[in-house]
């Protein structure tokens, strides 16, 4: 069994509909992976199984050694760091930015009567450092750019050393600026031989970042391929994988892809 994770033959059906059919992937240690989709295709729903906050309808999952059923879940989530725009609205407008981060060491959304060590908040301090976000340590998030939440996300879910960290779309609603930076900051953290596993979700290949080694393509709810990105992501697949016929182009570590002209 993989070490970070591990889906068997997982479906996710709701009203009738499988969300996520049959999806057999695995993670090992020290793998970073993109997964790729249109609209709809099921990404975020199979990031939720992997966060464990949601359960497959069938098949089996297994998180970091745990299978899903037979773990105390608030324990795995410890071990996984997730940033995702469902969090912005659980987070206080009124806290400060360095007190969104601190409150992960305690799994928590908002500051009450807990206490932190002074290693807590060094740490903090460091991962805002990392993501660019040390001169608004006493802003209040809810004054933050869409870019500067994002960034302040991420250094969120590093808080308490996750094994397995998962990012959906965290590049979306950016602009150039904001996601040239914040793929230059991923960057980093995947070529960071002592950063967790990770796991990215996009719909754009220009985000994918330096060091991410696999790509899974999902469609309907169904795997297309996955595997190391060198061989998998290609023009071929990833035209079957948004239906459409596109070209693909790679310079140095980045991608970047486009439609072929009408008629």
């Amino acid at each position: 069994m993989s070490d970070v994770l591990e889906l068997v033959d997982v479906s996710v059906v709701r009203e009738g509909r499988a969300l996520i059919d049959q999806i057999s992937w695995s993670i090992a240690d020290g793998e970073r992976w993109v997964i790729l989709g249109p609209n709809g295709a099921g990404k975020t729903t199979l990031l939720q199984v992997a966060s464990s906050y949601l359960f497959p309808t069938s098949g089996t999952a297994a998180i970091l050694g745990e299978k899903l059923g037979s773990v105390d879940v608030f324990e795995l989530r410890a071990r996984i760091g997730l940033a995702s725009a469902a969090m912005l609205d659980k987070l206080p407008a009124e806290q400060t930015v360095l007190q969104t981060v601190l409150t992960a060491a305690y799994g928590m959304t908002a500051s009450w009567r807990e206490q932190y060590e002074t290693t807590d908040e060094a740490r903090a301090l460091a991962l805002l450092d990392r993501l660019g976000m040390s001169g608004y340590t006493t802003r209040k998030f809810g004054t933050l750019s869409e870019g500067e939440r994002k960034r302040t996300l991420i250094a969120r879910s590093l808080m308490t050393d996750p094994e397995l960290l998962l990012l959906d779309e965290p590049a979306a609603g950016l602009d150039l600026g904001g996601r040239e930076d914040l793929v230059r900051r991923l960057g980093a953290l995947a070529q960071d031989a002592y950063a967790p596993s990770m796991v990215m979700v996009t719909h754009h290949v220009e985000e994918i970042a330096p060091g991410f080694t696999h790509v899974l393509m999902i469609r309907r709810g169904k795997v297309l391929t996955a595997g190391p990105i060198d061989t998998e992501l290609t023009a071929r697949n990833l035209s079957l994988c948004f239906g459409l016929p596109l070209t693909l182009e790679r310079r140095g570590d980045r991608w970047s892809a486009q439609g072929l002209p009408m008629g």
